[in-house]
């Protein structure tokens, strides 16, 4: 026992931190794992796009290190031109980040731990399932693969399709290429990212393009155990009775906050003298309200100029509402996601029928699922609230190059679009100093993985308590 001492004492300072780190690394729990490795990744990213290589004089350090945490987010939030301060290589960089972000984030979390842990039981396959919205106790590994070979499919179609019929208009077939690609890339995994200063406001007439980055905003963001069923059962929809209670209401809800946000924005734009879509056909108005309805939730693609003299405060409520409720757990969104506004929306009912228990398709609901609804839209709520009033102070803490200072609206609007990591901007972003880059930047970050996982990296997790308490009642 003395020997190993006197052996713990000579070794070197190296040593000792390395042990020190390696002791550290094994106590990590899966929520603090996650939030380290997205930091990790974001630290690196931040470096290979601030290289020459990848950017040029306009992209410094905290340029790059906003940008890339808007990319591992999917947010589409930036403070850069994409297509102007990035070079060929630094704009494949950024594509590679987003892919990382939408798809690989949580997968490469559960391998990395898998790698340093060591640990492969059943427990702890549970453990990560439940934090990282994991797909069996089989392993994630068989699951990513399928993923990865069904958004392939998804955005090379979509490629294909953009690059024939979509942008026509752009001679280089190189560019043309890249172009087609690099948009399918964002909009599957929800980004929100462009090549162009406008990102699609050139384009919110083409049909096509409207079209594809519209269906592939949909499919990224419903979830792959939602698209898994919908290819087990090819597409059948007359089968939605046989999909399990998630898929129905996934699938229902999207389609109803779609048609929701459709009609609700042509209604708010309708009275607006010189809003985007009042001098448009209603042919046209359906098509630029209908993608703005799609990518408001998840993605922040734009085809008209948003601001807050281009859109009433009635539509930019509406799409704080769209941005908060966000995509599908397991899909490339953010958000509280539908499945938990839809288990509040059956709270309500059931509460209002009386009922014990909740109850949704004929399903009674676990107590522990309605209390986690009800804690990540509250906790998610409370977080918006407290950016929203950080974002407040920006002016007097970090200064901002413009004059004027915004206003509540357009503050909590930014704060929503950067933790729904949707990425539509009403022209703050730019005018915002370090600190409120550094708010945004928080938001994104906690947005992307989750309020919940957050919270549960900060104060960790604690086993079930045993004891049992006498019930009373509290009048509500």
């Amino acid at each position: 026992m003395v020997r190993c001492r006197l052996v713990a004492m000579n070794r070197s300072p190296t040593a000792q931190t390395w042990s020190r780190l390696q002791h550290w690394r094994h106590r990590l729990t899966v929520p603090q794992f996650t939030a380290v490795t997205g930091l990790l990744v974001i630290a690196a990213g931040t470096v290979i796009l601030a290289s020459p290589l990848c950017s040029t004089d306009a992209v410094g350090l905290w340029e790059a290190l906003f940008t890339v945490t808007s990319a591992i987010t999917v947010t589409g939030l930036s403070i850069i031109d994409v297509g102007k301060d990035l070079t060929p290589i630094g704009q494949a960089a950024l594509a590679a980040l987003i892919m990382v972000g939408g798809l690989g984030l949580m997968a490469i979390t559960t391998f990395l731990q898998g790698f340093v842990q060591g640990r492969n039981g059943l427990r702890q396959r549970l453990d990560k399932g439940r934090a990282l919205d994991e797909f069996g106790v089989g392993g994630i590994g068989p699951t990513f693969h399928r993923i990865l070979i069904t958004a392939s499919c998804l955005i090379g179609l979509g490629t294909v399709i953009l690059y024939s019929f979509g942008f026509s208009d752009i001679e280089n077939r190189g560019a043309r290429l890249w172009a087609s690609l690099f948009h399918c890339i964002s909009a599957y995994n929800n980004a929100g990212f462009g090549l162009w200063a406008d990102n699609l406001v050139g384009y919110q007439f083409n049909a096509v393009v409207c079209g594809v980055i519209g269906s592939l905003i949909v499919m990224g963001g419903i979830g792959w155990r939602v698209t898994n069923d919908l290819l087990s059962f090819k597409f059948r929809l007359r089968r939605l009775r046989n999909f399990s209670l998630h898929t129905r209401l996934v699938l229902r809800s999207t389609v109803a906050l779609i048609a929701a946000g459709t009609l609700g924005l042509l209604f708010t734009e309708q009275f607006t003298a010189d809003g985007v879509v009042h001098k448009l056909s209603l042919l046209h108005r359906l098509q630029v309200t209908l993608f703005q309805s799609i990518t408001t939730r998840t993605a922040g693609f734009n085809t008209v100029p948003l601001s807050i003299e281009t859109i009433s405060d009635a539509g930019l409520l509406l799409m704080i509402l769209l941005m908060f409720i966000g995509a599908s757990p397991g899909g490339t969104g953010g958000g509280i996601k539908t499945t938990t506004f839809a288990v509040l929306i059956g709270a309500t009912r059931s509460t209002l029928q009386n009922r014990e228990g909740v109850v949704i398709r004929n399903r009674l609901i676990p107590a522990s699922v309605v209390l986690k609804a009800i804690g990540t839209a509250l906790a998610s709520a409370g977080f918006v609230v407290m950016m929203t009033l950080l974002l407040g102070i920006a002016e007097a803490v970090g200064g901002k190059t413009s004059g004027a200072g915004f206003s509540f609206l357009e503050n909590l609007f930014t704060c929503m679009s950067a933790f729904g990591t949707v990425g539509l901007d009403v022209g703050v972003i730019a005018h915002l100093g370090r600190w409120g880059q550094a708010v945004v930047m928080v938001s994104m970050f906690v947005g992307r993985l989750g309020i919940l996982l957050v919270l549960s990296a900060i104060y960790g997790s604690r086993p079930p308590s045993r004891v049992g308490y006498p019930r009373e009642e509290v009048y509500l």
